[in-house]
């Protein structure tokens, strides 16, 4: 099994990639399994208590609140949140260990040095103001891009430590062009 590590910058359009990539084999989304999470009464409860504040149907945007006025807060809530991911992560690989392509997608992979737990690695690189007007798109906010582009390094040296920097500036059937052309490499 080759394990394919999709990552890059916020909104840079790993999750199109993702996409794509998923015709080739099963995709690992760290994004969707923190979605599922907070889909979960047990785990809102759980967040709730463990970062003392109400648990309330809109949890989400009472910890966006709190991470807008003290940015540490994040660290409190990665602390919780990234063990769960990578949990889902390892029950994953064990189930599809017979395929041959497997892809992750994981937003922070080199940030969180997971970068040896992958035998290729894909950087989805797009420019910041593009990313800024995607991020804007999906209903975000310059404020909150600007907190969650800070927890990440830089492209460039994101990129040092990637097999693979594929540019998503221009639309999708170019984006999936680049990234099947890699990938016959290991087909």
């Amino acid at each position: 099994m080759k394990r394919i590590g999709i990552t890059g910058s916020l909104a840079s359009g790993k999750s199109s990639a993702g996409k794509i990539l998923g015709k080739k084999g099963p995709v690992f989304s760290a994004d969707n399994v923190v979605k599922k999470l907070y889909s979960q009464k047990r785990f809102k409860k759980y967040l709730s208590k463990k970062l003392k504040i109400a648990n309330s149907t809109n949890l989400k945007s009472l910890i966006k609140k709190k991470i807008l006025k003290d940015k540490s807060f994040f660290k409190k809530l990665e602390k919780i949140i990234h063990p769960l991911v990578r949990k889902e992560m390892t029950n994953f690989i064990k189930k599809y260990k017979n395929k041959k392509l497997t892809f992750f997608e994981i937003p922070l992979l080199v940030e969180s040095r997971l970068m040896k737990r992958f035998d290729i690695i894909l950087f989805i690189k797009a420019k910041r103001s593009l990313r800024m007007k995607r991020f804007k798109q999906k209903g975000g906010n310059k404020v909150f891009f600007n907190i969650l582009n800070a927890k990440q390094l830089s492209d460039k040296n994101k990129a040092k430590h990637c097999d693979y920097v594929v540019v998503n500036e221009k639309n999708l059937d170019i984006l999936k062009k680049n990234l099947l052309d890699i990938l016959e490499r290991y087909e």
